[in-house]
C-alpha cells in the first residue's frame, strides 16, 4: 500500500470539528460528481458513442437529482423554513439557490457539447440526428404517414380553457404546448403528450430511411429501418400537428418537460400488508387514483428557448413552479433519451469489448461447493464473469444435499436468472426464503413482480423490516455433508443483477467460514422472524453497530499509530457524508495518520485543511464502468484488516438500512485485493480526479517519468490477476 509521508503539526489552538467550514455541502458535492460525468462526454479521447452515453447519463443523473434531492430540499424549506441546516451551515433555500447557480453553466456546456461537438462528429460517422427542417420531401411524406397510422391513434390532445381544466403532466414525459388562434375566442392553448418513457417500447428518436429509400417503407420501426438517420418524435408530431386540430389555425408549437417529486414515502405502520400497500402506491393511476411517483409536486419545468413569455407563464402557473424552477434550453430538451443512440451496432465507435475471466478453480469441472470448501474465492465484476454467482444458486437448486437457500434481493432487473434458480430450488423441494426489498427506489415494480412470482412458486418471501431498507447482498446455502451441516455464503458489494454487473464494478466473496455462516444465519433469522440480536462474530451490521464498528477501528488506528508510527487507512466508497465518520477521519489525520479516500460521488469531507485534514487525500474515478465497491482497509500496526460490503458512510446507510460489511480474513485474498485492486485504483493518474482545498476536483496527470495508470483499463488488460 502507499507509504506517503504524513504530517504531524505542532500543538496549536484546538480546532472545533463542528465548524461548518470543515464540510462540503452534499448537494453541491454531487453536482461536482455529475460535472465529472459531463467531462467524460466532452473528452475527445473517448469513443464517440461512449461520449453520447456519458451525455445521456449526465442528464439521467440530473433527472433523479431533481426528483429526489431537490424535491427533498423544497419539502425541508416549506416544512421547516430556515430551521433545517446542513453540516456546512446552508439552509434549504440557500442550497436551492446555489444549485441553480452552479447548474446553469453546466447545462450550457451540455447543450454546446451536443450541438457543436457530438452532433457534427456523429454526422461525419454516418449517424445523423436530423431536425425536421433538414428532411427531404419523401422523408416528410413517410413521417406524416407514420404519424397518421402509428402515432395519431394513441395521442390525446387536451385543451385548456374555462370548460377544460389544465391537464396533468406526467413525470419526464415530452409534451407540446400548442398555441391556437381561434377568432371568436382569441388565442387558445392545448397540450399534447408525445412521448412517455414509462410506455414499453416507446422511442423518442425515430429511425428513418434515406430519401432514396423512403418511398419503399410503409411504416417506421427500428426492426425495419437499417439506416442511421434519426429525428426527434416531438419535431415530427409538431410538424404534423394539424392532424390533431383539424380546421384550427395552429400558431406555434413548443416542447416542454416537467420533473416531479418521486421520493414518496410508505407509511408502513399503517399497512398490514406491505406488498399490497406499495403496489397501491405505484399502480394507483391504473386504479383511477393519483400515482405519487408520477403526479408528485413539480420540481422542474424545462422549456424551449423559443417559447414566448405568455405560454411560459401559463405553464408556470398551472404546473405550479416558481420562476427559479424553470430551465430553458435550445432544442432538444431532455437529453437523457440520447441513450437510444447507443443501441446502434457500431462497435468501432464504442469501447472495445472483452471476455470476462473466471477463476481457474471454477474451470476444473468440480462441484462448486467442493471448490469453496477448500478455498475462499472472490470475483471482481465486470472483469470477472457473473456466471459463477448464477451457477452457485443453480447448483444449490439441483444439489440433493442442499437443504435450504436464503437470499436478499434489492435490484434484480427485469430478467433474473437468480430468481429462476430460486423457483427451481423450491420445485426441487428445497427450503427457500427470500427477502425482496420492495422499497428499492425506481425498482419497486420489478420487485413486486418477482415477489409475486416467487410466492406463486412456494418460496417464503418477506419484505424487510418496518422503517428500514434491506440493502445487504447475501446468499446462504445450507448443505448436509458427511461431517455435518455446512453453510456456504456469497456476499457482495453489489446487487444480484446480471445486467448491471456488466457495467458496475463490484466484488463478490464466496466462503464457508463457520463464523460467517453462523452470523449470516442469525441475520436472516432477524430479517424473517423476531430477533433483537445486535452482536455478530465477524460481520458489521447496520443499523445496530456498523457506525460504531467503523469509529472503533479508526480510534484503534490512532492508538496503534502512537506506538508504531505507521498508521494508514484506505477507504473506497460511493458516498461520504456521515458527520461522525468524517470527524473521526479528521481526528486520525490530526494524529498524523495517512488516509487515502476514493469517493466516487458525494464527499462532505474537505481535504488539505491545515491542522485538520493535511494527511487526507480524496480522489474520484469516473470512467467506462461505474465504480461501486465499498472497501475499508486499516493497517492496524501490521495486523491488517480489510472489510468489504454494501454500505456507504451516509446516515441513511448507517441508520435506516440493513447493511453488511464482512472481513476478508483469507490472507492470500486480502493481499490480492489490496495489491491488485485497491492499490491500483489509488494509483490512477488518468481517470482519477483529486479533491482540491477549494472543493473543486482536478484531473490527475502522470508526473514526469511516472507511468500512466488508467485503473479500469489496467483491470481489463490484467483481468484475473487477482486469482493467481
Amino acid at each position: 500500500m502507499p507509504k506517503s509521508k504524513s504530517t504531524v503539526r505542532p500543538a496549536a489552538k484546538k480546532i472545533d470539528l463542528e465548524d461548518p467550514k470543515l464540510y462540503i455541502n452534499r448537494e453541491l458535492s454531487w453536482l461536482q460528481f455529475n460535472w465529472r460525468v459531463l467531462e467524460e462526454a466532452m473528452d475527445g479521447s473517448n469513443p464517440l458513442l461512449e461520449r453520447v452515453k456519458f451525455l445521456s447519463i449526465f442528464a439521467v443523473n440530473l433527472d433523479e437529482f431533481f426528483m429526489i434531492r431537490v424535491s427533498g430540499l423544497r419539502r425541508q424549506h416549506e416544512e421547516s423554513g430556515a430551521k433545517e441546516i446542513s453540516p456546512d451551515g446552508m439552509k434549504p433555500a440557500e442550497q436551492l439557490a446555489e444549485i441553480r447557480q452552479q447548474l446553469l453553466p453546466q447545462l450550457g456546456l451540455q447543450t454546446e457539447c451536443w450541438r457543436s461537438d457530438l452532433l457534427p462528429k456523429l454526422r461525419k460517422a454516418g449517424i445523423r440526428v436530423l431536425g425536421y427542417k433538414d428532411l427531404k420531401p419523401k422523408q416528410r411524406k413517410l413521417l406524416r404517414r407514420h404519424v397518421e397510422r402509428e402515432i395519431f391513434p394513441a395521442l390525446t390532445p387536451l385543451a385548456f380553457d374555462p370548460s377544460h381544466p389544465f391537464p396533468h403532466i406526467s413525470n419526464l414525459s415530452m409534451n407540446l404546448a400548442v398555441a391556437i388562434k381561434d377568432p371568436p375566442h382569441g388565442q387558445r392553448f392545448a397540450r399534447l403528450k408525445v412521448y412517455d418513457p414509462r410506455v414499453p417500447g416507446s422511442t423518442r428518436l425515430l429511425r428513418i430511411p434515406s430519401e432514396e429509400k423512403a418511398d419503399t417503407y410503409e411504416s417506421l420501426g427500428l426492426s425495419q429501418v437499417v439506416s442511421d438517420n434519426f429525428v426527434w418524435v416531438e419535431e415530427v408530431v409538431a410538424a404534423n400537428v394539424d392532424l390533431f386540430f383539424p380546421g384550427m389555425n395552429v400558431v406555434a408549437v413548443y416542447p416542454f418537460r416537467v420533473t416531479r417529486d418521486a421520493d414518496f414515502e410508505i407509511e408502513e405502520d399503517e399497512a398490514s400488508d406491505l406488498i399490497s400497500h406499495i403496489e397501491e402506491s405505484l399502480l394507483s393511476a391504473i386504479k383511477e387514483r393519483v400515482d405519487d411517483r408520477y403526479w408528485g409536486s413539480s420540481v422542474r419545468l424545462e422549456v424551449d428557448n423559443a417559447m414566448p413569455d405568455k405560454i411560459r407563464d401559463i405553464l408556470i402557473r398551472n404546473v405550479d413552479v416558481a420562476p427559479y424552477q424553470v430551465y430553458t434550453a435550445d432544442k432538444p430538451i431532455g437529453l437523457a433519451d440520447l441513450m437510444e443512440l447507443t443501441r446502434i451496432d457500431r462497435p468501432e465507435l464504442k469501447d472495445l469489448p472483452f471476455q470476462p475471466s473466471t477463476p481457474p478453480l471454477l474451470n476444473t469441472g468440480k462441484n462448486i461447493f467442493s471448490v469453496i470448501r477448500r478455498n475462499n474465492m472472490m470475483l471482481y465484476h465486470p472483469y470477472d464473469s457473473f456466471t459463477p454467482v448464477v451457477d452457485f444458486v443453480w447448483e444449490a437448486a439441483s444439489d440433493p444435499d442442499v437443504l435450504a437457500i436464503k437470499q436478499t434481493l434489492y435490484r434484480t432487473g427485469s430478467n433474473s436468472p437468480i430468481v429462476d434458480a430460486l423457483m427451481e430450488a423450491r420445485d426441487n423441494g428445497k427450503q427457500v426464503a427470500v427477502l425482496v426489498e420492495l422499497k428499492a427506489r425506481f425498482d419497486e415494480e420489478n420487485n413486486i413482480k418477482w415477489a409475486k412470482k416467487l410466492e406463486d412458486a412456494g418460496v417464503h418471501v418477506v419484505y424487510g423490516l418496518p422503517g428500514l431498507k434491506t440493502h445487504a447482498k447475501i446468499c446462504l446455502v445450507v448443505r448436509r455433508e458427511r461431517d455435518g451441516i455446512v453453510r456456504y455464503v456469497h456476499m457482495s458489494t453489489g446487487n444480484y443483477n446480471a445486467t448491471t454487473t456488466r457495467t458496475y464494478t463490484d466484488i463478490g466473496y464466496f466462503t464457508c467460514d463457520p463464523d460467517i455462516g453462523a452470523d449470516v444465519s442469525d441475520l436472516f433469522n432477524a430479517l424473517t422472524g423476531y430477533s433483537k440480536k445486535t452482536d455478530y462474530r465477524k460481520l458489521l451490521v447496520a443499523p445496530e453497530l456498523m457506525r460504531e464498528g467503523i469509529l472503533d477501528r479508526i480510534s484503534r488506528e490512532i492508538k496503534r499509530h502512537k506506538k508504531t508510527k505507521d498508521g494508514y487507512i484506505a477507504i473506497k466508497i460511493n458516498h461520504l457524508v456521515d458527520k461522525p465518520c468524517i470527524q473521526a477521519l479528521y481526528r486520525a489525520s490530526q494524529a498524523g495518520i495517512k488516509i487515502d479516500l476514493q469517493v466516487r460521488s458525494t464527499c462532505g469531507l474537505r481535504a488539505g485543511i491545515p491542522g485538520v485534514s493535511d494527511n487526507i487525500t480524496v480522489t474520484s474515478i469516473v470512467g467506462r464502468f461505474l465504480e461501486h465497491p465499498r472497501i475499508f482497509y486499516f493497517r492496524n500496526g501490521g495486523d491488517e484488516e480489510l472489510l468489504l460490503g454494501s454500505a456507504d458512510l451516509m446516515p441513511r446507510n448507517l441508520d435506516r438500512r440493513v447493511e453488511l460489511l464482512f472481513p476478508v480474513d483469507d490472507a492470500r485474498l486480502r493481499r490480492s485485493i489490496l495489491e491488485n485492486i485497491l492499490n491500483i485504483h489509488l494509483q490512477d493518474n488518468v481517470q482519477a480526479r483529486r479533491l482540491q482545498p477549494d472543493n473543486s476536483y482536478a484531473r490527475l496527470k502522470p508526473a514526469k517519468g511516472e507511468p500512466e495508470v488508467d485503473s479500469q483499463l489496467w483491470m481489463v488488460e490484467q483481468r484475473g490477476i487477482w486469482h493467481k
